[in-house]
């Protein structure tokens, strides 16, 4: 088996390169099309993966929505959800959240060594707390995902957490939506953040896919020496 999973990055983003707005309303960048491939995408991988910081904000419930891939997963041998991993370096996670609620498959949480201590107890029949070292390491998350049958993982991001796979260079694809308009507002969330990017003008990433999704586009992007 592999030292870490395939990492495949996921995001929707304006023509300008912002994830959402500054309001409090969640900001729809997609289309009933896309989220419909974000769905077939998700039922091909073993794990999907978002920071705290997203589990606060919006709340997801991270399923696969399609009946039709979830028996097909089933018929393969393979649990009908994605084990859900977040990331959390504060352990201010509610365990009320839907992360937490919905769904069979396992949640992990990782948190760097003081803040899993505190968090186990918390979360004690909702989630596994792994201690993923101080400060938090992200070879060593990868690592036990890999060690617990993972192959491949499924990154929704925010915009922190994209950038901490990307700098760290622990993606193998990008599959980047961009939607028709712009959003203008230097106070709102971007794809990315600064940071020192190994995805470089000396090393580009390789155009392997533009799809057309109405008035959407689809570019995925293999990263690095990518593998299969």
């Amino acid at each position: 088996m592999s030292d870490r999973p395939y990492v495949l990055l996921s995001c929707a983003m304006s023509a300008d390169g912002y994830i959402d707005d500054a309001t409090p309303e969640r900001l729809r960048l997609s289309s009933a099309a896309d989220f419909d491939r974000v769905d077939a995408v998700r039922a091909g991988c073993d794990a999907i993966l978002v920071g705290a910081g997203t589990v606060r904000a919006d709340d997801p419930k991270l399923l696969i929505r399609s009946e039709a891939r979830r028996a097909k997963r089933v018929a393969r041998g393979q649990p009908a959800d994605l084990t859900k991993v977040t990331l959390t370096w504060s352990g201010d996670l509610d365990p009320g959240a839907r992360f937490f609620t919905t769904g069979d498959a396992p949640k992990l949480v990782y948190a760097p060594s003081a803040a899993a201590g505190e968090l186990a107890p918390r979360l004690d029949g909702l989630a596994e707390v792994v201690d993923a070292g101080d400060p938090l390491s992200l070879p060593r998350v990868l690592g036990d995902l890999a060690a617990r049958g993972v192959r491949r993982l499924m990154v929704e991001g925010g915009g922190g957490v994209h950038t901490l796979f990307l700098t760290a260079d622990l993606v193998d694809e990008l599959q980047l939506v961009v939607a028709p308009f712009f959003i203008g507002d230097p106070a709102a969330p971007r794809f990315v953040r600064s940071g020192v990017f190994p995805q470089s003008p000396e090393r580009p990433m390789r155009l392997a896919e533009a799809t057309r999704i109405g008035d959407l586009a689809l570019l995925r992007y293999l990263v690095g020496n990518a593998r299969g």
